[in-house]
């Protein structure tokens, strides 16, 4: 490891940001009582031991563990707008135990031991991710309620009793994933056409964007760098006579090792357009509900909760007691496009709050604050990764399809083993060292997403009026795991 530069490098920066304009970004942003202010950009050329691409989650999660596991290292994170932009500062604080596609997808992506093995790894996560914001405190709003999961018509029922028989079969009892009756499931969440449920317990809320620059403070309490407002132009693989560098606007920064943690950025890279595909996630949030309300609705453990229809939502009893609620269905947009008007004003935000009055109809004439949205990361294979090319250097973590809040802590302690410790029992994960192929040329994935999406809506309208799956849900099965 090379000697670090001084602390100079990083003097001189302007701190005043667009606030207003950073707040509209979501709920979470508005939430936060310090002011927002900016961190310092890249002052020059520099050499470090880890440069990190990103700071959501992904980039400050390998940044603290490498830093927990080795106080010396010169860390780092390359940002460029500002901590808690992206998707870590706007999802839907659902901090759960499972990967995209769930134990079923990862045996059948994996074989049965390491699929297991990658399930009960990302199970474990949340409990980490708890004993790290305790430990570090963490104001984030942390509360390990798990995830009620309701059955709202005779297929997802079906489905979810296939699933619990599944985790049964491969070794998870009640302790993780518990069926639940009409009546037990409508206790826990009085949703409307209530059939059953499940209740997974590795899950916790989280107030998001909390959790995001909670994470930066302590990665610099540790001694790690993270300059914002600096755009990375090109990733340059090193070799056996060069290190890997990272080319930015600001200056060049040569390291040992180069931690891409872009997500559904990674598209603004020069080759990796079609690596990950960002598809928008969209959500609203309520005025703060009284006590008679929340009585009438339930979450008095503050689970997180959906149904289990295929175009997803999703929501959270928040820190203030407002519903924070999401869902997928705005369109892919041509060309992996990303469109901030989307983010703030969309006929799908209406939709999404139009679902949640049919969820809870004693919601009807309550007030929605905030409008918000972001993109997530999704690989050709619907299957995250985690890796490191020891022949140039360049490290990479995500393709969380949008479950990343738990995966991105567990990819970033496994960059750190595999920088520091290769021979640990996370880098035999099998989603170590994965690559997915990517996605087609445009326009055929404009077609096919969006057909996929039409698809997955028009499956769900279905299944509620005829209360069976049609034939062609096999197809999109096959395709999202």
């Amino acid at each position: 490891m090379v000697e670090p530069d001084r602390p100079s490098r990083w003097s001189g920066y302007d701190r005043r940001v667009d606030e207003q304009a950073l707040r509209s970004r979501s709920l979470w942003l508005d939430q936060l009582e310090e002011p927002i202010t900016s961190r310092p950009s890249l002052g020059g050329d520099v050499e470090v031991d880890v440069a990190i691409v990103g700071a959501g989650y992904g980039g400050l999660w390998s940044a603290h563990s490498l830093l927990r596991a080795d106080p010396s290292l010169r860390v780092l994170v390359i940002e460029r707008e500002m901590v808690g932009f992206g998707a870590s500062g706007r999802n839907g604080g659902w901090c759960v135990g499972e990967l995209a596609g769930g134990l079923g997808g990862a045996v059948a992506a994996w074989g049965r031991d390491a699929g297991v093995a990658m399930t009960q790894a990302i199970i474990d996560t949340v409990e980490e991710i708890g004993r790290v914001v305790n430990a570090e405190g963490i104001e984030c709003g942390f509360a390990r309620g798990g995830v009620i999961r309701l059955a709202r018509t005779a297929p997802q029922l079906t489905r979810q009793r296939a699933e619990v028989d599944q985790y049964r079969h491969h070794g998870f009892g009640d302790d993780v994933l518990r069926p639940l009756t009409a009546d037990e499931a409508t206790d826990r969440l009085a949703a409307t056409d209530v059939l059953g449920g499940v209740h997974l317990a590795p899950g916790a809320r989280v107030q998001p964007a909390r959790l995001a620059r909670g994470l930066a403070d302590v990665v610099e309490r540790l001694g790690g760098t993270i300059v914002e407002h600096t755009s990375v132009i090109d990733v340059i693989a090193g070799s056996a006579a060069a290190r890997p560098m990272v080319v930015t606007d600001r200056g060049t920064v040569r390291a040992d090792v180069v931690v891409r943690a872009t997500e559904a950025y990674t598209r603004d890279l020069p080759g990796l357009r079609r690596a990950l595909v960002p598809l928008y996630s969209l959500m609203v949030a309520t005025e703060p509900l009284d006590a008679a309300t929340w009585d009438s609705i339930g979450l008095r453990d503050h689970e997180t909760f959906a149904d289990d229809r295929r175009m997803v939502i999703y929501g959270q009893r928040t820190t203030d007691d407002r519903i924070a609620f999401g869902g997928r269905g705005a369109p892919y947009r041509f060309a992996s496009g990303i469109d901030p008007s989307t983010e703030s004003s969309s006929d799908v935000h209406g939709r999404i709050a139009a679902t949640l009055v049919e969820l809870f109809p004693q919601l009807a004439h309550v007030e929605i604050t905030h409008r918000w949205g972001g993109v997530l990361g999704v690989p050709r294979d619907w299957r995250a990764s985690v890796g490191l090319d020891r022949s140039t250097g360049i490290a990479w973590a995500g393709g969380f399809v949008g479950e990343g809040v738990a995966a991105a802590n567990l990819a970033g302690r496994t960059i750190a083993d595999l920088v520091l410790r290769p021979d640990s029992p996370l880098v035999a994960l099998p989603w170590v060292q994965h690559r997915s192929r990517h996605w087609e040329p445009e326009p055929v994935r404009w077609a096919a997403i969006n057909g996929a999406r039409r698809l997955a809506g028009w499956i769900d309208e279905q299944e509620s009026e005829r209360g069976r799956t049609p034939r062609l849900a096999s197809v999109l099965d096959r395709i999202v795991g």
